[in-house]
């Protein structure tokens, strides 16, 4: 008797149908509406100074690509003049170019930490960071979403089990997805009492908080115990991300990071639009002004429609639960014109799934309203 035929591909069809049932497939959309999903905070996607400055750099002689990896002949100088302008900007030892924010913090985790050392995530940090400890040499531990006794419990407790290699906390600044902010006094002051290394990823948070966008760590930059990934392709609407340390960690990085050091090195162009989105910040604080006005007339708005939590930030969660009713809802709302999409898990806890509301200087005021009626309208009309 011949043996069944199966499909080479019968295993992954079986995965996808079971993300069907469970309203989580996943597909591409084209950008269409107006946006309340980007993370492009302050628009400077499509800014005119940095649109003339890549322009200018490029008519110059800057190439599109960089050729190599930065230990061969891709070490542009506008790989250093970036680093150097951020090292100044975000008033750090010195920072270091990677290509994205999830290659930034897989290359620290893969990286630092050593065998025999202990990771203490903040269970709700970025996928990245979780991947990367996943990959790294040390061990790790997850503590509740912005607990910091839970944190400094589990590290005595590590001790007291015998644990003597190095600590790493590791958070997020402002939270992704619930715009909550971390309680950083208390972390700092937990990694200093413990000796431990602090990681910061600053991703929704550099050009927003901070004295001119620096960021809400920026009072600590420059410790030698603290590390900080300010992502570029977001509030600085660009890419790649910048990782903020001592000079000695960032040695260690050019020397034994196999990210950095096997992989081509970002386009140059991509350094000049970073560089003078650092400028902007710098000379233009009215754009975090704008934003920061914006995000308090929202939460006005919402307040004045029953909502009586909206949220600390300009990052909005709109909490449903049921994955097929966020889901409808954000076709409802795309519908109308508003682009605004569902989150589900694994991106936020199970029963959690939600509309993720983001506030960016794509819009105004009367954009805001608009939306919010909508999406009060919408709502309303679901439990009825």
């Amino acid at each position: 008797m011949l043996p069944v035929c199966v499909s080479k591909l019968s295993s992954y069809v079986a995965d996808l149908e079971s993300l069907g049932r469970d309203h989580r497939l996943r597909s591409l959309k084209p950008r269409a509406g107006i946006d309340f999903t980007s993370n492009d905070y302050l628009a400077l996607a499509n800014a005119p100074r940095i649109k003339r400055a890549v322009t200018a750099a490029l008519e110059s002689g800057t190439p599109l690509g960089a050729g190599g990896s930065r230990l061969l002949r891709g070490n542009c100088e506008e790989h250093e003049a970036l680093e150097a302008e951020a090292a100044r900007f975000f008033r750090a030892g010195t920072s270091l170019f990677f290509s994205s924010g999830y290659i930034a913090n897989y290359s620290i985790l893969t990286t630092l930490p050593q065998r025999g050392d202990l990771l203490v995530l903040d269970s709700l940090v970025h996928a990245s960071i979780h991947e990367g400890a996943r990959a790294g040499r040390a061990s790790y531990q997850l503590a509740g979403h912005n607990e910091p006794q839970m944190i400094e419990d589990t590290i005595r407790r590590w001790r007291a089990q015998g644990g003597i290699g190095r600590l790493w906390i590791v958070i997020e600044s402002l939270y992704s997805m619930d715009g909550d902010f971390a309680p950083l006094e208390d972390l700092v002051g937990i990694a200093d009492r413990s000796d431990a290394f602090l990681l910061v990823d600053e991703a929704h948070a550099t050009g927003v908080y901070g004295d001119h966008g620096r960021g809400l760590a920026a009072s600590y930059e420059g410790r030698e115990n603290l590390l900080v990934v300010h992502t570029c392709g977001k509030a600085l609407g660009a890419a790649g991300a910048l990782v903020t340390a001592s000079g000695v960690l960032r040695d260690v990085m050019v020397n034994r990071c196999r990210p950095f050091i096997f992989a081509t090195a970002p386009s140059p162009l991509v350094a000049v639009a970073v560089r003078q989105a650092l400028l902007v910040l710098e000379q233009e604080p009215q754009l975090q002004e704008r934003l920061a006005s914006l995000v308090a007339f929202t939460h006005r708005e919402m307040r004045l429609r029953g909502c009586r939590n909206p949220s600390a930030s300009h990052i909005v969660p709109h909490l449903i639960g049921d994955n097929a009713r966020t889901m409808q809802l954000a076709s409802r709302l795309q519908a109308r014109g508003f682009d605004i999409r569902g989150i589900r898990p694994p991106t936020v806890p199970e029963g959690t799934a939600r509309l993720r509301i983001s506030l960016t200087l794509n819009v105004v005021e009367d954009d805001v309203r608009a939306m919010l009626d909508a999406l009060f309208e919408e709502t309303t009309g679901e439990a009825q």
